[in-house]
């Protein structure tokens, strides 16, 4: 048997959630002839003591302890503002790094990280964990088999069944950044389209202090592709019927939708039609649990060479790029256009100017 050791970095809110799913990863992998060992580590050790001890992890007192390990790759799960330091340190030592979206706070500082992952051949994974839920992967394979035509639109919606705490969003880039990042990424994935132009809109109804703090609490973005089909995606933070999360995938043949089941975040307004019959998922990680367990066993498959990358820098980059402009239309009131990545960090392009979010008047 195999064995491999995965080194997970930060056990907050996302942490601990990938660490659990480890567990799940390990017990996959040793049917497949693997055995999985893993390090966690903290800023905060007792942090890190604690979910070890929880979970019968092994446990590192800093990244560097952790790294000196002998760790075959590294999960990054900390705050955004450490992901550029944290890859960084990962392709110092020579190991394959999965970073949890984004790859930065912003585009800017991004763009010289991707350079230097470029010019070291660095193996990145950025966790746009959509890409491997199994309804997003069969609209994909529908389309691309040509079962739905050609493309006359898609309808992306993410809502949130509450808000997540003021202080979280005030750091977090606004819902766009934060949220239909998510969408910007699948309809980039899924259509081989890069989307050229986006015009935003949005609007607080809840609570006031998402507006005190520069954020929207509901927005919708229209997006050009590069061919001129026209996607919407649509974001909020108070959808009480449930965590919703869905793509319409509209054709001149057919049309896929994902996120429709017994379990979806709706009810149906005609007469005698008890649809769905489950109850909603509250919160994206009950939604997105199998996805977060498969995009791990493809980083073991990505270490191990047995895969491409599923997600690289690059398309997470190209995705944030999307929701600076979406920010930067929002705050305009105009449509903006998207350069190409390739463009921008070829020099050819300006990135879109980062707008920070914009408190509303008390």
């Amino acid at each position: 048997m195999k064995t491999l050791t995965l080194g997970l970095v930060g056990v907050g809110r996302i942490g601990q959630m990938h660490a659990w799913n480890l567990l799940t990863v390990r017990d996959q992998l040793a049917s497949r002839g693997v055995q999985l060992d893993i390090v966690v580590a903290d800023a905060v050790p007792d942090a890190a003591r604690r979910v070890g001890e929880q979970l019968g992890l092994r446990v590192a007192g800093s990244v560097d302890a952790l790294i000196g390990e002998g760790v075959d790759g590294l999960v990054v799960a900390t705050s955004t503002a450490t992901h550029p330091d944290l890859i960084r340190a990962g392709l110092a030592a020579g190991l394959p790094v999965f970073c949890e979206k984004p790859v930065s706070s912003d585009v800017a500082t991004a763009l010289p990280l991707l350079k230097e992952i470029e010019a070291s051949s660095g193996v990145v994974q950025i966790g746009h964990q959509r890409r491997f839920d199994v309804g997003y992967q069969e609209a994909k394979r529908r389309f691309g088999g040509g079962e739905l035509g050609w493309l006359h639109g898609l309808r992306a919606v993410s809502g949130d069944a509450f808000p997540p705490p003021v202080e979280y969003l005030a750091t977090s880039g606004g819902i766009f950044r934060d949220m239909a990042v998510h969408d910007f990424d699948v309809i980039r994935w899924l259509t081989g389209q890069e989307i050229v132009e986006v015009y935003a809109r949005g609007t607080n109804n809840g609570d006031s202090g998402i507006g005190a703090v520069g954020d929207v609490d509901t927005a919708l973005a229209v997006l050009t592709l590069a061919d001129g089909t026209v996607a919407t995606a649509a974001a909020t933070r108070y959808n009480g019927a449930g965590h919703d999360v869905r793509l319409d995938v509209q054709g001149s043949k057919g049309t896929a939708v994902v996120g429709l089941d017994d379990l979806s975040a709706l009810r149906s307004a005609e007469a005698d039609v008890a649809f769905p019959a489950g109850n909603a998922h509250e919160t994206f990680a009950e939604r997105f649990v199998d996805a977060y367990v498969a995009e791990l066993v493809a980083f073991v498959e990505l270490i191990l060479g047995e895969r491409d990358n599923p997600c690289t820098p690059f398309d997470a980059v190209a995705a944030s790029l999307v929701a600076d402009a979406a920010q930067l239309s929002l705050v305009r009131g105009e449509s903006v256009a998207v350069p190409a990545l390739r463009d921008v960090l070829d020099g050819r392009a300006e990135p879109v100017p980062a707008v920070d979010l914009v408190p509303s008047p008390a």
